[in-house]
């Protein structure tokens, strides 16, 4: 079965990749997930506006992407987080939560998609965050989660 991808897939391919894959895996878990979408003739018109998106938020060259891996080492993302008893969060950190750590750090401008988080998020502490720039490029930072003051009662 062709398919065009509409985002990212793990293993498979990124957004306006067209790929072949058997028929049980695109018609029960590509399509109905909004992954992608059926290959036609006039779905090719769509893949070009995919892939002119992502060209424009992509990271264009690979000294580009060692550049921004070097302003993401010297960045020291912080996340103050509410928590409960034993520093456990309410809830957990996303990669929404870390991407704007990084821009209110001063780091630079990263893609959601791209953030890889070790294990979900869930106490405070240091963790090791790593974000795939470039298929040849991952960039490793600090992200230090720690409580926020608690009101006395």
């Amino acid at each position: 079965m062709k398919i065009i991808l509409t985002h990212e897939v793990p293993n498979l391919g990124s957004a306006g990749d067209v790929v072949e894959v058997k028929n049980g895996y695109g018609r029960n878990y590509l399509l109905p997930q909004g992954l992608a979408i059926a290959w036609t003739k006039g779905g090719q018109k769509e893949v070009d506006s995919i892939q002119r998106a992502r060209a424009a938020r992509q990271i264009h060259d690979l000294d580009q992407a060692r550049a921004v891996a070097e302003q993401l080492k010297k960045t020291d993302a912080h996340i103050v987080a509410r928590t409960g008893d034993g520093d456990r969060l309410f809830g957990s950190i996303s990669a929404v939560d870390v991407v704007k750590a990084v821009d209110e750090a001063g780091g630079p401008k990263i893609d959601r998609r791209r953030v890889e988080l070790p294990a979900s998020i869930k106490s405070v502490g240091t963790y090791d965050v790593s974000v795939k720039l470039h298929p040849e490029v991952t960039a490793k930072f600090k992200l230090q989660v720690t409580p926020a003051k608690r009101r006395k009662k």
